[in-house]
């Protein structure tokens, strides 16, 4: 039974295969499949059909030359109080011009729903035990927003009254 997934501010079935341990291989069919993995497989795999995920040590440079290739990068959060995640996502759309699906795994919450859309996420695997039904409102909390962000190109002081 596929999981559900929030995706571009709807709820759909995941089509994607997480490979959480490098050991276990690649899956036949879409997989996102963890860096080190993704490294040995690369060339071998179809692209449309491979992501990949960091961890929170991962350094996002390293799918600098495969931005444009990717058609998704998760960004996992092994822990809600672990913000590296925000950083990698940002990065990953402003450095490396990353335009796929931007997913958060792991230990996603509705309160960080958000957050992680205003730095460039547009996909979240919520924990488990959330409801995505309940907590997709969490992208509806907030309707103004005084920083910059990627979502909000200019901060709201700079906005012409």
């Amino acid at each position: 039974m596929p999981k559900p997934l929030i995706k571009d501010r709807q709820i759909i079935d995941d089509a994607w295969t997480l490979v959480r341990d490098a050991e276990a291989g690649a899956p036949a069919g879409p997989a996102i499949l963890p860096l080190a993995l993704w490294k040995t497989l690369r060339d071998s795999r179809a692209a449309a059909d491979t992501g990949v995920w960091l961890a929170p040590a991962d350094d996002p440079a390293e799918l600098a030359g495969a931005a444009a290739e990717l058609p998704v990068i998760a960004v996992d959060f092994p822990q809600f109080a672990d913000g590296r995640g925000y950083s990698i996502g940002r990065l990953l759309r402003e450095r490396y011009g990353f335009a796929g699906e931007l997913r958060a795994i792991g230990d996603v919450l509705r309160d960080q729903l958000y957050p992680l859309e205003q730095v460039g996420f547009n996909a979240f695997s919520l924990r488990e035990d959330r409801d995505p039904a309940k907590d997709i409102a969490g992208l509806h909390d907030f309707s103004l927003g005084y920083q910059q962000t990627f979502l909000r190109q200019q901060p709201l002081f700079r906005h012409a009254r």
